[in-house]
Protein backbone atom coordinates (compact mmCIF):
# COMPACT_ATOMS: atom_id res chain seq x y z
CA UNK A 1 0.00 0.00 0.00
CA UNK A 2 1.16 3.55 -0.63
CA UNK A 3 1.76 6.55 0.94
CA UNK A 4 -1.48 8.64 0.51
CA UNK A 5 -2.58 12.23 0.70
CA UNK A 6 -5.30 14.02 1.21
CA UNK A 7 -6.69 15.16 -2.32
CA UNK A 8 -9.59 17.43 -2.96
CA UNK A 9 -10.99 19.26 -5.78
CA UNK A 10 -12.65 22.95 -4.95
CA UNK A 11 -15.08 25.10 -7.00
CA UNK A 12 -16.62 28.61 -6.12
CA UNK A 13 -18.56 31.02 -7.75
CA UNK A 14 -20.07 34.56 -6.97
CA UNK A 15 -22.43 37.12 -8.73
CA UNK A 16 -23.82 39.97 -7.48
CA UNK A 17 -27.27 39.33 -9.16
CA UNK A 18 -29.57 42.42 -8.95
CA UNK A 19 -27.34 44.21 -6.52
CA UNK A 20 -25.62 47.06 -6.80
CA UNK A 21 -22.54 45.86 -4.99
CA UNK A 22 -21.61 42.22 -4.18
CA UNK A 23 -20.79 42.15 -0.74
CA UNK A 24 -20.37 38.12 -0.83
CA UNK A 25 -16.52 36.72 -0.31
CA UNK A 26 -15.38 33.32 -0.27
CA UNK A 27 -11.99 31.64 -0.55
CA UNK A 28 -10.12 28.63 -0.11
CA UNK A 29 -6.52 27.40 0.35
CA UNK A 30 -5.19 23.74 -0.35
CA UNK A 31 -1.22 24.10 1.19
CA UNK A 32 1.57 21.62 0.53
CA UNK A 33 3.26 19.51 3.05
CA UNK A 34 3.82 19.88 5.90
CA UNK A 35 0.68 22.12 6.20
CA UNK A 36 -1.64 20.25 4.36
CA UNK A 37 -0.91 17.09 6.98
CA UNK A 38 -0.64 19.63 9.87
CA UNK A 39 -3.57 22.23 9.09
CA UNK A 40 -5.59 20.88 6.32
CA UNK A 41 -7.65 22.12 3.32
CA UNK A 42 -9.45 25.12 3.82
CA UNK A 43 -12.97 26.69 2.15
CA UNK A 44 -14.94 29.80 3.24
CA UNK A 45 -17.87 32.18 2.72
CA UNK A 46 -18.99 34.86 3.83
CA UNK A 47 -22.29 37.38 3.33
CA UNK A 48 -21.74 41.30 4.12
CA UNK A 49 -24.78 42.32 5.59
CA UNK A 50 -26.85 43.68 3.49
CA UNK A 51 -28.01 47.42 3.68
CA UNK A 52 -24.69 48.53 5.15
CA UNK A 53 -22.25 49.75 2.69
CA UNK A 54 -19.16 48.23 4.98
CA UNK A 55 -20.62 45.04 4.52
CA UNK A 56 -18.65 44.01 1.56
CA UNK A 57 -14.95 45.35 3.17
CA UNK A 58 -16.16 43.06 6.25
CA UNK A 59 -16.67 39.85 4.12
CA UNK A 60 -13.59 40.49 2.57
CA UNK A 61 -11.71 40.92 5.98
CA UNK A 62 -13.32 38.06 7.69
CA UNK A 63 -12.18 35.49 4.47
CA UNK A 64 -8.70 36.75 3.33
CA UNK A 65 -7.86 37.21 7.23
CA UNK A 66 -8.69 34.00 8.15
CA UNK A 67 -6.89 32.38 5.19
CA UNK A 68 -4.05 34.19 6.34
CA UNK A 69 -4.16 34.02 9.84
CA UNK A 70 -5.29 30.22 10.14
CA UNK A 71 -1.94 29.22 8.71
CA UNK A 72 0.49 31.09 10.82
CA UNK A 73 -1.24 29.41 13.84
CA UNK A 74 0.99 26.79 15.92
CA UNK A 75 1.01 23.54 14.20
CA UNK A 76 0.34 22.19 18.17
CA UNK A 77 -2.89 23.60 18.02
CA UNK A 78 -6.40 22.09 17.75
CA UNK A 79 -8.66 23.39 14.77
CA UNK A 80 -11.06 24.49 17.07
CA UNK A 81 -8.56 26.86 19.15
CA UNK A 82 -7.27 28.44 15.99
CA UNK A 83 -10.78 28.92 14.71
CA UNK A 84 -11.88 30.52 17.96
CA UNK A 85 -8.63 32.71 18.42
CA UNK A 86 -8.94 33.79 14.82
CA UNK A 87 -12.65 34.82 14.85
CA UNK A 88 -12.60 36.14 18.27
CA UNK A 89 -9.78 38.83 17.13
CA UNK A 90 -11.67 39.24 13.69
CA UNK A 91 -15.21 39.81 15.56
CA UNK A 92 -13.66 42.30 17.77
CA UNK A 93 -11.79 44.74 15.12
CA UNK A 94 -15.03 44.63 13.16
CA UNK A 95 -17.03 45.48 16.34
CA UNK A 96 -14.76 48.21 16.85
CA UNK A 97 -14.26 49.35 13.26
CA UNK A 98 -17.81 49.64 12.82
CA UNK A 99 -18.17 51.89 16.28
CA UNK A 100 -15.85 54.34 15.19
CA UNK A 101 -16.32 58.28 13.95
CA UNK A 102 -18.58 58.15 10.39
CA UNK A 103 -18.22 54.46 10.43
CA UNK A 104 -20.61 54.07 13.39
CA UNK A 105 -23.75 54.50 10.93
CA UNK A 106 -22.69 51.55 8.46
CA UNK A 107 -21.86 49.27 10.49
CA UNK A 108 -19.16 46.36 9.61
CA UNK A 109 -21.32 43.06 9.91
CA UNK A 110 -20.96 39.73 7.87
CA UNK A 111 -21.70 35.78 8.22
CA UNK A 112 -18.99 33.32 7.81
CA UNK A 113 -19.27 29.84 7.56
CA UNK A 114 -16.41 27.33 6.77
CA UNK A 115 -14.98 24.39 6.87
CA UNK A 116 -11.33 22.90 7.64
CA UNK A 117 -10.75 19.22 6.56
CA UNK A 118 -7.64 17.90 8.43
CA UNK A 119 -7.18 14.51 7.97
CA UNK A 120 -10.28 12.55 8.33
CA UNK A 121 -12.12 15.06 9.84
CA UNK A 122 -13.98 18.38 8.53
CA UNK A 123 -14.20 20.72 11.11
CA UNK A 124 -16.96 23.47 10.67
CA UNK A 125 -17.43 26.65 12.07
CA UNK A 126 -20.29 29.12 11.13
CA UNK A 127 -22.17 32.11 12.21
CA UNK A 128 -24.93 33.89 10.37
CA UNK A 129 -27.41 32.91 7.90
CA UNK A 130 -24.63 31.48 5.11
CA UNK A 131 -25.16 27.30 5.09
CA UNK A 132 -22.98 24.43 5.27
CA UNK A 133 -24.47 21.09 3.48
CA UNK A 134 -23.06 17.47 3.03
CA UNK A 135 -23.65 15.79 0.13
CA UNK A 136 -23.26 12.07 0.64
CA UNK A 137 -24.07 9.44 -1.29
CA UNK A 138 -26.56 11.03 -3.05
CA UNK A 139 -28.07 12.73 0.44
CA UNK A 140 -28.36 16.26 1.41
CA UNK A 141 -27.56 17.25 4.92
CA UNK A 142 -28.09 20.71 6.12
CA UNK A 143 -25.21 20.89 8.67
CA UNK A 144 -25.37 24.45 10.26
CA UNK A 145 -28.34 26.07 11.54
CA UNK A 146 -29.22 29.92 10.14
CA UNK A 147 -28.97 32.09 13.05
CA UNK A 148 -31.83 34.26 11.61
CA UNK A 149 -34.83 35.85 13.46
CA UNK A 150 -38.32 36.33 12.10
CA UNK A 151 -40.50 39.07 13.18
CA UNK A 152 -43.00 38.54 10.26
CA UNK A 153 -43.31 36.63 7.15
CA UNK A 154 -41.52 39.19 5.19
CA UNK A 155 -39.23 40.45 8.22
CA UNK A 156 -36.13 39.15 9.74
CA UNK A 157 -32.68 39.80 11.31
CA UNK A 158 -29.66 38.47 12.08
CA UNK A 159 -29.17 37.03 15.71
CA UNK A 160 -25.24 35.96 15.16
CA UNK A 161 -22.67 37.33 13.04
CA UNK A 162 -18.81 38.68 12.92
CA UNK A 163 -18.95 42.51 14.27
CA UNK A 164 -22.47 42.53 15.03
CA UNK A 165 -21.48 42.29 19.07
CA UNK A 166 -18.18 42.39 21.11
CA UNK A 167 -18.88 39.36 22.00
CA UNK A 168 -19.15 36.49 19.37
CA UNK A 169 -20.51 32.77 20.07
CA UNK A 170 -19.50 30.46 17.07
CA UNK A 171 -21.07 27.63 16.39
CA UNK A 172 -18.10 24.24 16.11
CA UNK A 173 -18.26 20.75 15.08
CA UNK A 174 -16.17 18.11 13.96
CA UNK A 175 -17.38 15.56 11.66
CA UNK A 176 -16.57 12.46 10.14
CA UNK A 177 -15.25 12.35 6.46
CA UNK A 178 -15.96 9.74 4.02
CA UNK A 179 -14.33 9.66 0.57
CA UNK A 180 -16.58 11.29 -2.34
CA UNK A 181 -18.23 13.62 0.24
CA UNK A 182 -19.04 16.99 -1.20
CA UNK A 183 -19.56 19.89 1.29
CA UNK A 184 -21.71 22.61 -0.56
CA UNK A 185 -21.22 26.75 0.80
CA UNK A 186 -23.96 28.83 -0.51
CA UNK A 187 -25.27 32.47 0.84
CA UNK A 188 -28.62 33.09 0.89
CA UNK A 189 -29.25 34.76 -1.93
CA UNK A 190 -28.86 31.00 -3.08
CA UNK A 191 -30.52 28.92 -1.24
CA UNK A 192 -33.42 31.17 0.14
CA UNK A 193 -34.44 30.83 -3.47
CA UNK A 194 -33.88 27.29 -4.14
CA UNK A 195 -35.26 24.22 -2.42
CA UNK A 196 -32.68 21.60 -1.26
CA UNK A 197 -34.08 19.38 -3.31
CA UNK A 198 -32.91 21.26 -6.41
CA UNK A 199 -29.64 21.86 -5.07
CA UNK A 200 -28.92 18.22 -4.62
CA UNK A 201 -30.34 18.15 -8.36
CA UNK A 202 -28.69 20.51 -9.41
CA UNK A 203 -24.83 19.26 -7.77
CA UNK A 204 -25.51 15.76 -8.50
CA UNK A 205 -25.99 16.30 -12.38
CA UNK A 206 -22.63 17.99 -12.42
CA UNK A 207 -20.72 15.84 -10.62
CA UNK A 208 -18.16 15.76 -13.24
CA UNK A 209 -18.16 19.13 -13.83
CA UNK A 210 -18.10 21.65 -9.98
CA UNK A 211 -17.15 24.21 -12.11
CA UNK A 212 -19.82 23.97 -13.84
CA UNK A 213 -22.80 22.67 -10.89
CA UNK A 214 -21.66 26.04 -8.79
CA UNK A 215 -22.56 28.46 -12.12
CA UNK A 216 -25.65 26.26 -12.38
CA UNK A 217 -26.67 27.10 -8.86
CA UNK A 218 -26.46 30.75 -9.70
CA UNK A 219 -28.63 30.84 -12.75
CA UNK A 220 -31.12 28.51 -11.23
CA UNK A 221 -31.46 30.60 -8.27
CA UNK A 222 -31.94 33.79 -10.20
CA UNK A 223 -34.47 31.89 -12.41
CA UNK A 224 -36.16 31.73 -8.97
CA UNK A 225 -36.58 35.15 -8.51
CA UNK A 226 -33.08 35.83 -6.16
CA UNK A 227 -32.53 39.62 -5.79
CA UNK A 228 -29.55 39.00 -3.58
CA UNK A 229 -26.00 38.33 -4.29
CA UNK A 230 -25.18 34.75 -4.77
CA UNK A 231 -22.46 32.50 -3.90
CA UNK A 232 -21.39 28.80 -4.11
CA UNK A 233 -18.52 26.95 -2.84
CA UNK A 234 -18.30 23.04 -3.58
CA UNK A 235 -15.84 20.77 -1.70
CA UNK A 236 -15.28 17.18 -3.01
CA UNK A 237 -12.97 14.58 -0.65
CA UNK A 238 -11.44 12.85 -3.44
CA UNK A 239 -9.18 11.05 -1.99
CA UNK A 240 -8.56 10.76 2.28
CA UNK A 241 -4.91 10.86 3.57
CA UNK A 242 -4.06 7.16 4.67
CA UNK A 243 -0.58 5.56 5.89
CA UNK A 244 -0.28 1.98 6.78
CA UNK A 245 1.47 0.75 10.00
CA UNK A 246 4.35 -0.46 8.28
CA UNK A 247 5.17 3.00 6.19
CA UNK A 248 4.43 5.18 9.56
CA UNK A 249 6.88 2.90 11.42
CA UNK A 250 8.87 3.20 8.36
CA UNK A 251 8.87 7.20 8.47
CA UNK A 252 9.75 6.97 12.66
CA UNK A 253 12.72 4.64 11.59
CA UNK A 254 14.73 6.29 8.28
CA UNK A 255 17.28 6.48 11.30
CA UNK A 256 18.56 3.99 12.96
CA UNK A 257 18.70 3.05 17.23
CA UNK A 258 22.22 3.79 18.44
CA UNK A 259 23.94 1.01 19.93
CA UNK A 260 24.78 1.91 23.48
CA UNK A 261 27.99 4.89 23.55
CA UNK A 262 31.00 4.61 26.02
CA UNK A 263 33.29 7.39 26.86
CA UNK A 264 35.28 8.46 23.43
CA UNK A 265 32.29 7.51 21.35
CA UNK A 266 31.79 9.86 18.37
CA UNK A 267 28.25 10.50 16.87
CA UNK A 268 28.04 13.26 13.69
CA UNK A 269 30.66 15.43 15.19
CA UNK A 270 29.47 14.66 19.70
CA UNK A 271 32.00 13.44 21.30
CA UNK A 272 30.89 10.80 24.52
CA UNK A 273 32.48 12.39 27.99
CA UNK A 274 30.45 10.05 29.95
CA UNK A 275 26.41 8.46 30.45
CA UNK A 276 24.95 10.65 32.94
CA UNK A 277 21.40 8.65 33.21
CA UNK A 278 20.18 5.32 31.68
CA UNK A 279 16.72 3.21 32.45
CA UNK A 280 14.63 0.54 30.38
CA UNK A 281 14.05 3.21 28.39
CA UNK A 282 16.64 5.59 27.10
CA UNK A 283 19.93 6.49 28.23
CA UNK A 284 21.29 10.50 28.51
CA UNK A 285 25.34 11.31 28.09
CA UNK A 286 27.42 14.04 28.76
CA UNK A 287 28.57 15.08 25.73
CA UNK A 288 30.72 17.86 23.66
CA UNK A 289 29.97 19.37 19.83
CA UNK A 290 33.35 19.37 18.41
CA UNK A 291 32.06 22.02 16.23
CA UNK A 292 31.53 24.89 18.99
CA UNK A 293 33.05 22.95 22.41
CA UNK A 294 29.79 23.54 23.98
CA UNK A 295 28.57 21.04 26.20
CA UNK A 296 25.65 19.05 25.28
CA UNK A 297 22.95 16.47 26.40
CA UNK A 298 22.78 13.69 23.91
CA UNK A 299 19.72 11.36 24.81
CA UNK A 300 19.15 8.02 23.14
CA UNK A 301 16.35 5.39 23.07
CA UNK A 302 17.00 1.83 24.10
CA UNK A 303 17.77 -0.61 21.77
CA UNK A 304 14.94 -2.95 23.64
CA UNK A 305 12.32 -0.48 21.84
CA UNK A 306 14.28 -0.17 18.30
CA UNK A 307 10.85 -2.07 17.11
CA UNK A 308 7.99 -0.80 19.26
CA UNK A 309 6.57 1.68 16.98
CA UNK A 310 4.34 3.36 19.68
CA UNK A 311 7.47 4.23 21.73
CA UNK A 312 9.40 5.64 18.93
CA UNK A 313 6.47 7.67 17.87
CA UNK A 314 6.29 9.11 21.23
CA UNK A 315 10.31 9.92 21.13
CA UNK A 316 10.41 11.52 17.67
CA UNK A 317 7.43 13.84 19.28
CA UNK A 318 9.69 14.80 22.35
CA UNK A 319 12.27 16.28 19.66
CA UNK A 320 9.11 17.82 17.54
CA UNK A 321 8.05 19.45 20.87
CA UNK A 322 11.26 20.44 22.17
CA UNK A 323 11.93 22.52 19.24
CA UNK A 324 8.85 24.40 19.64
CA UNK A 325 8.20 25.11 23.25
CA UNK A 326 10.57 27.98 24.34
CA UNK A 327 10.79 28.89 27.82
CA UNK A 328 13.62 29.30 30.55
CA UNK A 329 12.25 26.96 32.65
CA UNK A 330 11.87 23.94 29.46
CA UNK A 331 15.61 22.63 28.21
CA UNK A 332 16.34 23.82 24.60
CA UNK A 333 16.75 21.04 21.83
CA UNK A 334 19.79 22.42 20.00
CA UNK A 335 21.51 20.80 16.79
CA UNK A 336 18.68 21.49 14.60
CA UNK A 337 19.72 21.31 11.24
CA UNK A 338 22.54 19.07 11.55
CA UNK A 339 22.70 15.82 9.75
CA UNK A 340 22.09 12.44 11.65
CA UNK A 341 22.98 9.29 10.71
CA UNK A 342 20.99 7.91 14.08
CA UNK A 343 18.21 8.59 16.21
CA UNK A 344 19.03 10.67 19.38
CA UNK A 345 18.10 14.18 20.36
CA UNK A 346 20.24 16.98 21.59
CA UNK A 347 19.78 19.49 24.40
CA UNK A 348 21.27 21.70 26.46
CA UNK A 349 22.97 20.47 29.17
CA UNK A 350 21.75 21.81 32.84
CA UNK A 351 24.16 20.77 35.65
CA UNK A 352 22.30 20.50 38.78
CA UNK A 353 20.58 17.99 40.70
CA UNK A 354 16.67 16.81 39.93
CA UNK A 355 13.96 18.11 42.33
CA UNK A 356 14.16 14.60 43.45
CA UNK A 357 17.85 15.09 44.62
CA UNK A 358 16.78 18.42 45.89
CA UNK A 359 13.94 17.14 48.19
CA UNK A 360 16.42 14.58 49.50
CA UNK A 361 19.04 17.28 50.86
CA UNK A 362 16.07 20.01 51.88
CA UNK A 363 13.58 17.67 53.93
CA UNK A 364 12.11 20.54 55.49
CA UNK A 365 12.09 23.19 53.05
CA UNK A 366 10.53 26.77 53.79
CA UNK A 367 7.39 27.92 52.53
CA UNK A 368 9.09 30.42 50.58
CA UNK A 369 11.70 28.22 48.60
CA UNK A 370 8.93 25.73 47.50
CA UNK A 371 6.74 28.44 46.18
CA UNK A 372 9.60 29.26 43.98
CA UNK A 373 10.26 26.44 42.63
CA UNK A 374 6.36 25.99 42.04
CA UNK A 375 6.09 28.99 40.25
CA UNK A 376 9.15 28.80 37.89
CA UNK A 377 7.49 24.90 37.28
CA UNK A 378 4.59 27.12 36.57
CA UNK A 379 6.39 28.47 34.20
CA UNK A 380 7.58 26.02 31.92
CA UNK A 381 4.16 24.43 31.93
CA UNK A 382 2.46 27.49 30.72
CA UNK A 383 4.97 27.84 27.61
CA UNK A 384 3.69 23.99 26.75
CA UNK A 385 0.16 25.10 27.48
CA UNK A 386 -0.16 28.09 25.32
CA UNK A 387 0.91 25.86 22.41
CA UNK A 388 -1.74 23.54 23.30
CA UNK A 389 0.21 20.83 24.89
CA UNK A 390 -0.17 18.95 28.20
CA UNK A 391 3.24 17.90 30.00
CA UNK A 392 1.37 14.90 31.60
CA UNK A 393 4.31 13.28 33.52
CA UNK A 394 5.20 16.41 35.96
CA UNK A 395 7.27 14.70 38.55
CA UNK A 396 10.54 15.38 40.87
CA UNK A 397 13.18 13.51 38.61
CA UNK A 398 11.31 15.67 35.05
CA UNK A 399 12.67 18.69 37.32
CA UNK A 400 16.01 19.77 37.16
CA UNK A 401 17.51 22.67 39.76
CA UNK A 402 20.80 23.99 37.87
CA UNK A 403 23.82 26.02 40.75
CA UNK A 404 21.74 29.45 40.19
CA UNK A 405 18.42 27.68 41.59
CA UNK A 406 16.89 28.22 37.97
CA UNK A 407 14.17 25.22 37.30
CA UNK A 408 14.02 23.55 33.93
CA UNK A 409 11.54 20.84 33.20
CA UNK A 410 13.53 18.54 31.19
CA UNK A 411 11.42 15.53 29.83
CA UNK A 412 8.55 15.67 27.12
CA UNK A 413 7.66 11.76 26.28
CA UNK A 414 4.60 11.78 27.45
CA UNK A 415 3.37 15.57 26.01
CA UNK A 416 0.03 15.39 24.64
CA UNK A 417 -0.09 17.61 21.18
CA UNK A 418 -3.66 18.79 20.50
CA UNK A 419 -2.98 19.21 16.73
CA UNK A 420 -1.35 16.16 16.15
CA UNK A 421 -3.71 13.86 18.42
CA UNK A 422 -6.71 15.18 15.26
CA UNK A 423 -4.19 13.28 12.46
CA UNK A 424 -5.48 9.91 12.28
CA UNK A 425 -2.65 6.84 12.44
CA UNK A 426 -2.97 3.65 12.02
CA UNK A 427 -0.89 3.63 15.43
CA UNK A 428 -3.04 3.09 18.62
CA UNK A 429 -1.80 5.89 20.15
CA UNK A 430 -2.33 5.59 23.66
CA UNK A 431 -2.90 8.22 26.63
CA UNK A 432 -0.45 8.79 28.86
CA UNK A 433 -0.92 8.65 32.02
CA UNK A 434 2.34 9.69 33.29
CA UNK A 435 4.04 8.18 36.84
CA UNK A 436 1.05 6.72 38.85
CA UNK A 437 2.14 8.80 42.33
CA UNK A 438 1.59 12.04 40.34
CA UNK A 439 -0.81 11.43 37.59
CA UNK A 440 -4.48 12.61 37.52
CA UNK A 441 -7.13 10.29 38.60
CA UNK A 442 -9.08 11.01 35.25
CA UNK A 443 -5.85 9.15 33.48
CA UNK A 444 -6.37 6.08 35.56
CA UNK A 445 -9.87 6.11 34.46
CA UNK A 446 -8.99 6.12 30.92
CA UNK A 447 -10.60 10.02 30.95
CA UNK A 448 -8.32 12.38 28.28
CA UNK A 449 -6.54 14.96 30.54
CA UNK A 450 -6.98 18.59 30.13
CA UNK A 451 -5.00 21.67 32.38
CA UNK A 452 -6.38 21.07 35.44
CA UNK A 453 -4.55 17.47 35.47
CA UNK A 454 -0.67 19.38 35.27
CA UNK A 455 -1.57 21.60 38.02
CA UNK A 456 -2.95 17.95 39.75
CA UNK A 457 0.72 17.07 39.19
CA UNK A 458 2.42 19.86 40.46
CA UNK A 459 0.23 20.21 43.60
CA UNK A 460 1.06 16.96 44.79
CA UNK A 461 5.09 17.28 44.24
CA UNK A 462 4.21 21.05 46.17
CA UNK A 463 2.15 18.59 49.04
CA UNK A 464 5.49 16.47 49.04
CA UNK A 465 8.02 19.15 49.27
CA UNK A 466 6.35 20.40 52.66
CA UNK A 467 6.12 17.00 54.22
CA UNK A 468 7.86 14.51 52.28
CA UNK A 469 4.46 12.05 52.23
CA UNK A 470 1.92 11.97 49.52
CA UNK A 471 -1.19 13.50 49.65
CA UNK A 472 -3.09 10.46 50.41
CA UNK A 473 -3.31 7.40 52.45
CA UNK A 474 -3.95 4.55 49.58
CA UNK A 475 -1.51 4.16 47.31
CA UNK A 476 -2.41 4.74 43.89
CA UNK A 477 -3.02 1.86 41.26
CA UNK A 478 -3.41 1.76 37.72
CA UNK A 479 -7.55 1.33 38.54
CA UNK A 480 -7.59 3.83 40.26
CA UNK A 481 -11.32 4.85 40.91
CA UNK A 482 -9.65 8.11 41.65
CA UNK A 483 -12.10 8.44 45.27
CA UNK A 484 -8.83 8.91 47.66
CA UNK A 485 -9.40 10.64 50.79
CA UNK A 486 -7.02 13.57 51.25
CA UNK A 487 -5.06 13.92 54.30
CA UNK A 488 -4.85 17.03 55.57
CA UNK A 489 -1.26 18.52 55.05
CA UNK A 490 -1.96 19.67 59.08
CA UNK A 491 -1.56 15.94 60.21
CA UNK A 492 2.15 16.24 58.94
CA UNK A 493 3.29 19.62 59.82
CA UNK A 494 0.89 22.13 62.01
CA UNK A 495 3.21 24.97 61.14
CA UNK A 496 1.72 25.29 57.76
CA UNK A 497 -1.24 27.47 57.72
CA UNK A 498 -4.23 26.49 57.23
CA UNK A 499 -5.03 28.51 53.58
CA UNK A 500 -2.19 26.45 52.11
CA UNK A 501 -3.56 23.34 52.83
CA UNK A 502 -7.13 24.92 51.30
CA UNK A 503 -5.07 25.84 48.17
CA UNK A 504 -3.45 21.90 47.64
CA UNK A 505 -6.97 20.41 48.59
CA UNK A 506 -8.94 21.98 46.00
CA UNK A 507 -5.74 21.57 43.77
CA UNK A 508 -5.57 17.80 44.52
CA UNK A 509 -9.54 17.01 43.85
CA UNK A 510 -10.54 14.10 42.47
CA UNK A 511 -12.98 15.77 40.36
CA UNK A 512 -11.09 17.93 37.92
CA UNK A 513 -14.17 20.39 37.72
CA UNK A 514 -13.32 21.25 41.45
CA UNK A 515 -9.50 21.86 40.37
CA UNK A 516 -7.91 24.87 39.38
CA UNK A 517 -8.32 25.31 36.04
CA UNK A 518 -5.76 28.47 36.11
CA UNK A 519 -1.92 28.33 37.29
CA UNK A 520 -2.18 31.85 38.59
CA UNK A 521 -5.37 31.24 41.01
CA UNK A 522 -3.27 28.51 42.33
CA UNK A 523 -0.20 30.37 42.74
CA UNK A 524 -2.12 32.77 44.53
CA UNK A 525 -3.62 30.76 46.90
CA UNK A 526 -0.59 29.61 47.94
CA UNK A 527 0.89 32.79 48.43
CA UNK A 528 -2.49 35.01 49.51
CA UNK A 529 -4.66 33.78 52.19
CA UNK A 530 -7.91 32.89 50.97
CA UNK A 531 -10.67 33.58 53.38
CA UNK A 532 -12.69 30.59 51.90
CA UNK A 533 -9.49 28.58 53.21
CA UNK A 534 -9.45 30.53 56.79
CA UNK A 535 -12.23 29.37 58.14
CA UNK A 536 -13.09 25.80 57.67
CA UNK A 537 -15.66 25.39 60.64
CA UNK A 538 -18.37 24.26 57.91
CA UNK A 539 -16.14 21.38 56.36
CA UNK A 540 -17.37 17.91 58.12
CA UNK A 541 -14.20 16.87 60.39
CA UNK A 542 -14.36 13.41 58.47
CA UNK A 543 -13.01 15.97 55.42
CA UNK A 544 -10.92 18.26 57.45
CA UNK A 545 -8.82 16.13 59.80
CA UNK A 546 -10.18 12.13 59.11
CA UNK A 547 -7.54 11.01 61.78
CA UNK A 548 -8.80 12.96 64.63
CA UNK A 549 -12.44 11.93 63.34
CA UNK A 550 -11.80 8.04 63.45
CA UNK A 551 -9.34 8.66 66.59
CA UNK A 552 -12.59 10.40 68.20
CA UNK A 553 -15.02 7.62 67.31
CA UNK A 554 -12.98 5.33 68.17
CA UNK A 555 -12.77 6.47 71.76
CA UNK A 556 -16.88 7.02 71.40
CA UNK A 557 -17.01 3.62 70.81
CA UNK A 558 -14.79 2.27 73.83
CA UNK A 559 -16.81 4.88 76.02
CA UNK A 560 -19.57 3.35 74.98
CA UNK A 561 -18.31 0.03 75.36
CA UNK A 562 -17.35 0.00 78.93
CA UNK A 563 -20.35 1.76 79.77
CA UNK A 564 -22.54 -1.05 78.22
CA UNK A 565 -20.18 -3.81 80.56
CA UNK A 566 -20.64 -1.73 83.68
CA UNK A 567 -24.80 -1.70 83.33
CA UNK A 568 -24.52 -5.96 82.65
CA UNK A 569 -22.59 -6.30 85.87
CA UNK A 570 -24.98 -4.12 87.38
Amino acid sequence: MTDRLLRVSLAQATEKGLKEENQDSLGFHVPEEPGLSFKGVTALIADGMSGSSAGREASQAAVSGFLSDYYSTPDSWTVKTSVQKILTATNQWLYSRGHQGDHTQYGYVTTLSGVVIKSNTAHLFHVGDSRIYRLRNGNLEQLTRDHRVWTSQEKNYLSRALGIDVHLDIDYKAEDVEANDLFILTTDGIHDFLPDSQLADVVKSHLNDLDQAVQVLIQSALARGSNDNLSAQIVRVEQLPLQSEREVLNQITQLPVPPPLAEGNKIDGYKILREVHASKRSQLYLAIDEATGEKVAIKTPSVNFDDDKIYLESFTNENWVGQRVQSAHVVKMLGQGRKKTFLYQVMEFVSGQTLRQWMQDHPQPTLIEVRDIAEQVVRGLRAFHRLEMLHQDIKPENIMIDPQGVVKIIDFGSVKIGGIAEIASPLQRQEAMGTLDYAAPEYLQGLPGSRSSDIYSLAVIVYEMLTGKMPYKEPMLAKDSGQRDYIPIQTYDRTIPVWVNGALRKALSNNPDKRYHHFSEFLYDLTTPNKAFISERGQPLLERNPIQFWKGLALLLAASNLLLVILLLR
